[in-house]
């Protein structure tokens, strides 16, 4: 198993892969930050949340929990940037031919989709703290920006952080293990992402409109509980119950195929 996420973190370490999964994780949790300030200032009352984002009220933003605010609010969009990079990692596998060898070096098949599972999660762990240190760095300037002083964001701010790390990458990890199972069904990365974000920008959206009583149970409204510590609709533990019944799930279904897929074709 050690061999096995050591292969697949030395396959992750292509700088392709750290610049554009870092990168573009830092340039959105910055982006909301400065979105979210200047919409709270034309306006005090939130709007409508739009494909990906959830906007916080102006009390919640100037409170202690308004620093990281920004990692809540974009968690899904942030979401569909992990969901995305793991589809890459896991459809690569397919189109290059290289599960073949892999599984004629690990014949026990379950060990090669744990052990990506493992890597990619040290990576999305990576990414999250990117995520929080850009945060950190563009919400006192949005704030400032936007005419803004909180004086509550200095509060037991390490507890602060540490939660909402915790948070964001339990959101993330659901987020990209659904990455993986949708890349091992269809072999596809391009698939797997255009059913992700499809699902984040519209699906979501047009369930909740058809049948409005599924929205506290669907993935986007879940995790964006879960990286947001809880909200007024759902609490922090049914979201992570739930989180974690998708996890379980989506990745006992990557592995069942793993294990049962004829590869030689």
């Amino acid at each position: 198993m050690i061999g096995v996420v050591r292969s697949e973190l030395g396959r992750l370490s292509r700088r392709s892969v750290i610049i554009g999964w870092f990168g573009l994780t830092a340039a959105l949790a910055m982006i909301i930050n400065v979105v979210m300030f200047q919409v709270i200032k034309s306006s005090s009352v939130p709007p409508a949340n739009g494909p990906g984002v959830s906007f916080p009220s102006e009390a919640r933003l100037l409170s202690e929990h308004g620093i990281v605010a920004g990692l809540g609010s974009a968690s899904s969009i942030l979401g569909v940037v992990a969901l995305s990079f793991w589809a890459i990692a896991t459809s690569t596998d397919y189109s290059t031919g290289l599960i073949r060898v892999l599984a004629s070096a690990q014949p026990v098949r379950w060990r090669l989709i744990l052990g990506k599972w493992l890597a990619l999660g040290v990576f999305t762990a990576a990414a999250t703290t990117v995520a929080l240190v850009a945060n950190l760095v563009a919400a006192p300037l949005a704030a400032q920006s936007a005419g803004y002083s909180p004086s509550a964001w200095g509060n037991d701010l390490i507890p602060l952080l540490l939660g909402a790390w915790i948070n964001l990458f339990g959101a993330l990890l659901i987020w990209g293990t659904i990455g993986l199972a949708l890349a091992t069904l269809t072999r596809s990365s391009g698939v797997a992402i255009g059913v992700g974000v499809g699902y984040v920008l519209l699906g979501e959206s047009l369930i909740t409109s058809v049948a409005s009583s599924t929205r506290d149970w669907l993935p986007g409204t879940t995790m964006s509980a879960i990286a947001s510590g809880g909200t007024a609709a759902v609490s922090y533990g049914a979201a992570l119950s739930l989180g974690v019944t998708y996890l379980v799930l989506t990745l006992a279904a990557a592995t069942i195929v793993v294990v049962r897929r004829d590869i030689t074709d």
